[in-house]
């Protein structure tokens, strides 16, 4: 998926090590440009946490704007 198909975001790219994954992009915000990284962590079965992040020094800091949890309910589980 990429820019190509409406609605979608600049295509990210990056790894799974372990149970956690690093996903980066360049995109421009308010006409600057900016970094933007994506992480996933603590990724088990039924539970993982992602994350969103920002810089607008080419990587040096990030400030982190988004913090979701993801867990399965137990009764969809199976």
């Amino acid at each position: 998926m990429d820019e190509r198909v409406p609605g979608l975001g600049t295509p990210v790219i990056g790894r799974f090590d372990a149970r956690t994954g690093r996903f980066y992009a360049d995109e421009s915000f308010e006409g600057r440009p900016i970094a933007v990284r994506f992480t996933y962590e603590d990724v088990r079965p039924g539970r993982a946490r992602w994350a969103q992040a920002f810089s607008a020094d080419g990587g040096k800091g990030w400030e982190t704007n988004w913090i979701m949890d993801f867990e399965r309910d137990q009764e969809s589980a199976g």
